[in-house]
């Protein structure tokens, strides 16, 4: 006989930090570990299905994407938007929610014109035909459109040495493909790293991916408009000791001029959302949104409530909680007490 448990938690609730009592499930009572808790984290922008191997990155398959899962749950995070991968995976996730698994919403394939993007994640579309596979991923139950917005020229080892990052599809066919997605109810997320990124908004796109390109003007339009940015600051400011001096003072000014701009889209409305990409944690983007301009409450919000609400989901049974105050020192949400998803403890 399977004994039911009612988890209990009192404490403080984040990021407001106001005192609750939390009782989910139902059953005999037992109390959980942690004196504050957010009500499960979002990652914005995963990959369930794309790694690297000593190519570059590629597409894996379900079993890769079940363990990228279960290790997102372990880590508190309960809701994951998948912007980009392998659409019979990732909408098939996105379509049969498990009982006590993250709630998925998923984009699909990655749409990119041949020769504009990592040939071994996805299956080139031409302009021609781009409303098309909008429809097709809509079709099959997308919620979202991922759309590679900018790109270098790659060849079949991947992007071309020296080769300019620029736009990959007209902005007539952005206008048109944001539109199809709009009257079916679902809402486009772009990768843009160049100064593309204005027309694109301006295109009406919903969410701006990575977005070194941003303005001011850019953001203050994103913001009147209540869209979103995803800055994936692990991807884009993050190197690694082999980093040649060069890349590093890339990534530096990166660093900086995205410090500039994350405080003036709070103050412009624009809707902030952490994102793990392929190569971070929500725990670690919230720490960076931090150390470049946000407040802890804004980036927890953003990993949290705030990506909920823009998401459109509601989820009433997900629970983490931490013995320190991620107020405090925002690396303890990579330490969770404990994790509960759809009312059942995980961790």
């Amino acid at each position: 006989m399977t004994v039911m448990t009612r988890w209990v938690f009192d404490g403080l609730a984040l990021p407001d930090g106001g005192a609750v009592r939390l009782e989910l499930g139902a059953g005999e009572p037992q109390a959980l570990p942690g004196r504050f808790a957010l009500p499960g984290l979002v990652d914005s922008h995963c990959h369930l299905t794309v790694g690297q191997d000593e190519i570059g990155p590629r597409l894996f398959g379900r079993e890769f994407a079940e363990a990228r899962l279960d290790v997102l749950a372990r880590a508190g995070v309960g809701v994951v938007r998948d912007v980009g991968g392998d659409r019979s995976i990732t909408l098939k996730l996105a379509a049969h929610q498990e009982e006590g698994r993250l709630v998925v919403l998923a984009a699909g394939r990655f749409l990119a014109p041949p020769g504009r993007y990592f040939p071994r994640m996805h299956e080139p579309v031409p302009a021609e035909d781009l409303v098309a596979a909008v429809e097709a991923e809509l079709d099959d139950g997308a919620t979202w459109v991922k759309l590679v917005g900018d790109f270098p020229a790659v060849d079949a080892n991947g992007p071309v040495r020296g080769s300019a990052v620029e736009a990959t599809y007209g902005i007539e066919i952005v206008t048109a493909v944001v539109a199809a997605a709009h009257e079916r109810g679902a809402r486009v997320a772009v990768h843009t790293n160049t100064e593309a990124v204005g027309p694109l908004i301006r295109a009406g796109i919903d969410s701006v991916e990575h977005g070194a390109g941003l303005t001011a003007d850019d953001l203050e339009l994103l913001g009147a408009r209540c869209g979103a940015w995803t800055p994936t600051l692990c991807a884009s400011v993050v190197g690694g000791p082999e980093d040649a001096p060069a890349a590093r003072d890339r990534r530096r000014a990166r660093s900086e001029h995205l410090a500039s701009l994350l405080p003036l889209a709070a103050r412009y409305g624009v809707r902030i959302l952490a994102g793990s990409d392929v190569v971070g944690t929500v725990a670690r983007e919230v720490d960076l949104l931090v150390r470049h301009g946000l407040s802890v409450t804004e980036a927890l919000a953003a990993a949290s409530t705030a990506a909920q609400d823009y998401l459109g989901v509601s989820v009433t049974e997900d629970l983490v909680t931490y013995d320190e105050d991620p107020r405090e020192r925002p690396e303890v949400l990579a330490s969770p007490a404990a994790v509960v998803l759809r009312g059942q403890r995980i961790r």
